[in-house]
């Protein structure tokens, strides 16, 4: 049942029970001679018992209706409120709120900005975190990784692309002598290599250094999509627009992008990738959309998959949100919003 509903039911119980209570003082103060009078005097053409019930339950009606809307009002107003907290926004009280309505007001705007403080002070941690990271250990994982993706390059990637060229030869060679079940299996075997080709260029991706080495967030993208989209079979778009960011930011989106992406080449059996980077207000949206096979987010084994997860976690380090949208056979969305949270010297100039 709705607001209004509710303050309508309540409203002509509230004005029966008056009439009720109301009628019974006056006739015990005032006994009637004759009660059949309520009856047979009419207003307006009807009883006079029947004209005050409902005259009572009309402005029961009125009564109910006009404090319905006020409280789904106040509701609505307080639900904009909590999707600008959400979104890391400034609130403004009303002041036509009452002092107890005004009270509840204050406490969300306490809590929204304990929030943009909260997620301040999380980037400014991201941010601390990833600069220091890479003072330690950034040289030592980017020659490490570096190697294993170069030796990977040029031993088994070069072989399996020799065997997919191999066996591309042998299934488009016409053969009197192989049966259809010769041909399903070699058409399969081809199609396994494919596959492992996804895998290993899935892996390299992997491998790529965690920082983006001197690059900005747009560059250090744009250089993995034009790499991706002449190696990987796939149709890929993207829009990137120019913004600044922390390097803690750019450090977990990029390897938030490069998570989704090895997901895909591994898993969806995608044809179209599309990639945004934009930023409205002050939001940014990293989203990650292919057409793939998709899945169903509320398995068990998919709420627990590891690359989700450190997709999720690393959303929530920088203050953001970590949304997947997946439907079997129809494609899958990645959608991350982080808030632009401006310092306190910032604010000042």
């Amino acid at each position: 049942m709705s607001t209004v509903s509710k303050q309508v039911v309540a409203g002509i119980l509230f004005s029966l029970v008056m009439v009720l209570f109301l009628s019974f003082s006056f006739f015990y103060l005032y006994p009637l001679q004759d009660w059949s009078l309520l009856w047979e005097v009419e207003i307006m053409d009807i009883p006079g018992a029947g004209f005050i019930l409902v005259f009572s339950i009309v402005i029961g009606i009125g009564f109910g209706i006009r404090s319905g809307l006020k409280d789904k009002r106040q509701l609505r107003e307080m639900e904009d409120a909590l999707h600008h907290v959400e979104q890391g926004r400034t609130i403004t009280i009303p002041e036509t709120a009452t002092s107890e309505v005004q009270q509840v007001w204050k406490k969300v705007d306490a809590l929204g900005k304990h929030l943009t403080d909260q997620a301040r002070y999380s980037q400014k941690l991201a941010n601390e975190k990833a600069e220091e990271q890479e003072k330690r250990i950034q040289e030592i994982v980017s020659q490490e990784r570096n190697r294993l993706a170069r030796e990977l390059h040029d031993s088994v990637s070069q072989q399996l692309f020799a065997a997919s060229m191999l066996m591309s030869a042998i299934t488009e060679t016409p053969s009197s002598h192989r049966t259809p079940h010769e041909e399903k299996q070699l058409g399969m075997v081809e199609q396994m290599i494919h596959q492992s080709q996804l895998e290993m260029r899935a892996l390299l991706l992997h491998l790529r250094p965690v920082a983006l080495k001197g690059k900005n967030l747009q560059e250090g993208m744009k250089e993995l999509l034009v790499e991706l989209a002449q190696k990987v079979p796939l149709e890929i778009e993207w829009k990137i627009e120019d913004m600044s960011l922390d390097k803690g930011i750019e450090d977990h989106l990029f390897r938030i992008l490069q998570e989704s992406v090895s997901n895909t080449l591994r898993h969806a059996k995608a044809t179209s990738l599309d990639i945004r980077l934009i930023k409205r207000e002050s939001i940014i949206i990293l989203r990650v959309v292919d057409d793939g096979l998709g899945f169903d987010v509320n398995e068990s084994k998919v709420t627990s998959s590891y690359g989700l997860q450190n997709m999720r976690e690393r959303a929530i380090e920088i203050g953001g949100t970590f949304k997947v949208i997946s439907v079997p056979n129809k494609g899958t969305r990645l959608e991350v919003k982080v808030p632009v949270v401006e310092n306190e010297g910032e604010k000042n100039d």
